[in-house]
């Protein structure tokens, strides 16, 4: 029986016998008479997909029209078709035809375990890359430490890296290098004289070494937490609730000198330590409330005193001063008599003749 078979010009036909291979079919149409004969259809724009590649590639029938890439375990391959990327290839036999492709390849070593290249992001991009990359982003202000089988490899700076995984177990660990702020809030502490009292406090804080930072504590967030409890408890403690009060500055910046030596030592620098709020116990804060009406009173008391006092020794100083200067005491006298007549009817009555010449000559 015949059987008739077309290759088209976009395919090549891998003709076997009885499951052995024969040759490579060109385009065109070909009859066969025996049952044994099969033809296998290959497209020119896609790789040579085949179990028996190996076999195919050593008889040599491929060698004028395909590109033949023959990978090691310490091998890659990036595979361009047409300037656009294709595919990266692992360890092992790869075939692809060249007639209708314009292939390009790259082979890298793998003994380097970061991959790097200028168009990373679009060869990560690619289906299938990921099988043999690791990606690893780091976002902006932030750093990655990077470890391959528990080792400490290196500090990554933002932007995309990549790592062959053939490399070991890779893992890393993001740090934010930005300025943060921890609520130290609700700490009960007793004071000099025995007042407790609770207190809420601010710590404004940055890494400055990521990799001190993770090693030296398991978790540098509530290293800090823990040693801003223990600064407020040395602070406050040896101090008397007044001079507290009034000077809360002085203490903020005592706290802040004591975190910053302790949390130094992990890779932390401590901008600030605030002292939030100051919550006394109610019968205290009634009893401050007291206290302060009281020196109020007393200062108003005071300035009242002083007022006086001041009023009463001008008042004696111009009775000096007319005493001594009988003129002054007229020409007061007159002011006063000006002002009642501004204000109501004088009616002056004359009587005897000294009387008139006193008033004249006071005028």
């Amino acid at each position: 029986m015949c059987r008739k078979v077309k290759v088209r010009k976009q395919e090549r036909g891998l003709l076997f016998k009885q499951g052995e291979f024969v040759r490579v079919l060109q385009p065109g149409e070909y009859r066969f008479f025996s049952g044994k004969m099969k033809v296998e259809m290959s497209s020119l724009v896609d790789w040579i997909r085949h179990p028996d590649l190996a076999v195919i590639a050593k008889s040599g029938a491929l060698d004028a029209e395909a590109l033949m890439l023959d990978l090691a375990d310490d091998e890659r391959a990036l595979v361009w078709f047409d300037g656009r990327f294709e595919a990266l290839l692992g360890p092992g036999l790869h075939a692809v035809w060249k007639p209708m492709l314009d292939v390009k390849v790259e082979r890298v070593n793998t003994e380097q375990a970061r991959f790097v290249h200028s168009k990373i992001s679009t060869i990560l991009a690619k289906p299938g890359s990921d099988v043999l990359l690791q990606r690893v982003d780091v976002d902006a202000e932030h750093v990655a430490l990077l470890y391959i089988d528990g080792v400490h490899q290196a500090v990554l700076e933002p932007g995309v890296h990549a790592y062959w995984r053939s490399a070991g177990v890779i893992k890393a660990l993001h740090v934010d290098r930005r300025e943060r702020v921890l609520d130290v809030s609700g700490q009960e502490i007793l004071t000099a004289d025995k007042v407790t009292l609770r207190l809420n406090a601010l710590v404004t804080y940055r890494v400055v070494d990521p990799l001190k930072a993770v090693s030296a504590v398991d978790d540098y967030t509530q290293a800090i937490y823990r040693e801003a409890q223990l600064a407020l408890r040395e602070a406050i403690g040896t101090r008397e609730l007044d001079a507290l009060l009034s000077d809360k500055e002085a203490v903020s910046k005592e706290l802040a000198e004591l975190l910053k030596g302790r949390a130094g030592g992990f890779g932390i620098e401590v901008l600030s330590l605030g002292i939030r709020d100051i919550i006394l116990p109610g019968d205290m804060r009634e009893l401050l409330n007291k206290v302060t009406e009281a020196r109020k009173v007393a200062e108003a008391s005071l300035i009242t005193r002083r007022e006086e006092t001041a009023a009463m020794r001008s008042a004696a100083n111009t009775a000096k001063i007319l005493e001594s200067n009988p003129m002054l005491m007229r020409l007061r006298e007159l002011e006063t008599l000006e002002r009642v007549a501004d204000k109501a009817n004088l009616t002056l009555v004359l009587g005897e003749k000294g009387l008139a010449e006193r008033l004249v000559k006071a005028v």
